[in-house]
Parts: C-alpha cells; structure tokens; sequence
C-alpha cells in the first residue's frame, strides 16, 4: 500500500462518502442505499454517530425475511433482567399477518406518476437495534409482479416520498449500467489511481455530452422522433444511452471529417497526410 494509505471495507466507505453532505449542509440527511448494505457496520454510525457529528437517518430495502419486533412494554418482572425485544412480529413476505390495512397513495416511479397500494408498520428492526423505532412498508406497485419491502428511520416522512426516494436510488442503478456496458467502464484495466480517476472523468463527460445531445434532438426534432421502438419493448417512452450511441455510430464519418478538419486548423502543414488516415479509417 502507498505511504498514508489504509485498507477500507465497502460499508465503511458508504458512511464515509454520506459525512461530506451532512457537513454541508443543515438540513436533516437521509442516506438511501440498497439492501445489501443494510448491515450493522452500515447502519450503526449513521444512527449512532460519533462525538461532533449528526445522527443519519436511512432508507433501505428490507429483506424478505427480516427481522421486525414490537417494542418492548415495560412491565414489572419479579425477577429477571427485562427483555431486549418485544414480540417478534410477522417477516415482510407474510405482511398478510400485519394487524394494519393496505391503503393507496400515488408516487413518482420510472418516469411517471404510478398508483400504488401500501402497508406501514412502525416496529423494531433487528439491524437498527432495540431502541430505535423504524417504519416497516409492503408497497404493490402498479406494474409491478412482487411487492417492495423498505424501512426507514425517517419517521416523519409519509409513503410516498419513501417510495420516491427508493426508486430515485433505482435510476443510479441505470447510470452504473450505461458507464459498465454502453461506455465500457468495466474493460478498465488499471492498477492504479491516477488512470482510474482519468477513465472515469472522460466517461463522465461523455456521458454529460450524450445527455445533453439528447435534450437537444428533443428540443428540435421532439421526442420519440430520433429513435425507434424495438419490438420486444412496445412500451419504452424515452431515449437511451444505447439509443444515443448507435445514432453517433451510424454518423461516424461525419466525427472523422470534423477531427480532420480540427486537426488542419490546428496543424496545417500536416493536412495531406491527416486526410490519408482519416479515408483509411473510415474504409
């Protein structure tokens, strides 16, 4: 390891990269992230946090077979220390046995406003501990085949806005597919931090320029004008990143006279022989 350097494990980094915003900023911080870092070492500094630093309230996807309890009824015992966990309550899948009613709120999810039914249940979850109170919710979402299970910290926040952040974090996931697989990310090969940094700030702005050429064509040609539907997908509404780069790969003679033309202004002497590479290429 280089001098100064020390080895991180990915949770700790995820409570590291939520400290930064909560420095910045005065308003209360929910961190969203998914389910597989809805552990203890995740959990546990954001809602007990050290000395000097501000509680973060979270919101996760909940496993099916989570762990959820009552709180626990203070009571006297004859003896006996008092318990740490009230009874234990019905795992997300067998929401069905939850002693509350489905009720319908509407969201913002993929792109546009959806009806969805819920179930919300304030409990105890068993990565948050005993003492904090969560809220638990089964949400069945039109569209969808299986219900989302989440829980929360945030206890002031109703359904919906929980539903919306949930499936803002879903869109992240887009992003991290477009820089792996439509800008090729994930053929990076570097061992260490200087080419990954440069690979990552030329796919980031490739990928500003593709959006930003998307919104163009939409302003003048309108939208759905530019880009066809395939046939396995008949409700897609909007554009992708592949739809982008396939509409650059088929002008691609156009991007190799531009460079020419770049590379002549900026070199003139060399223009015959720029001109040469530039039909070989495109041959």
């Amino acid at each position: 390891m280089p001098a100064g350097k020390t080895v991180q494990t990915k949770t700790a980094w995820a409570v590291e990269l939520l400290r930064p915003a909560e420095a910045e900023s005065s308003a209360p911080i929910v961190g969203v992230f998914e389910g597989a870092y809805a552990v203890t070492t995740v959990v546990e500094p954001c809602l007990n946090p050290a000395p000097g630093e501000r509680k973060l309230e979270m919101l996760t996807r909940l496993r099916v077979d989570a762990r959820l309890y009552h709180p626990v009824v203070s009571r006297a015992r004859p003896k006996g220390r008092r318990p740490k966990w009230g009874e234990r309550l019905a795992a997300p899948h067998h929401h069905g046995s939850w002693s509350t009613s489905w009720r319908a709120s509407r969201a913002w999810v993929d792109g546009r406003r959806r009806t969805f039914r819920y179930k919300q249940r304030r409990c105890r979850w068993a990565v948050s501990g005993p003492e904090i109170p969560v809220h638990a919710f089964a949400v069945a979402g039109s569209g969808y085949r299986e219900p989302w299970f989440l829980v929360t910290t945030a206890l002031a926040l109703s359904a919906a806005p929980v539903v919306e952040a949930c499936a803002a974090r879903c869109r992240q996931e887009d992003g991290f597919r477009d820089h792996q697989q439509r800008l090729g990310m994930e053929e990076c090969r570097a061992w260490t931090k200087e080419p990954v940094l440069r690979t990552f700030q030329v796919h980031m702005v490739a990928l500003t320029l593709l959006r930003l050429l998307q919104c163009r064509l939409e302003q003048t040609c309108g939208i759905g004008s530019w880009w066809s539907k395939p046939e396995w997908y008949a409700q897609k509404c909007q554009g992708s990143i592949r739809d982008l780069c396939r509409l650059c790969w088929r002008h691609r003679s156009v991007f190799s006279q531009l460079l020419v033309a770049l590379e002549e202004k900026k070199n003139p002497s060399q223009a015959p022989a720029l001109q040469g590479n530039a039909v070989s290429r495109a041959a």
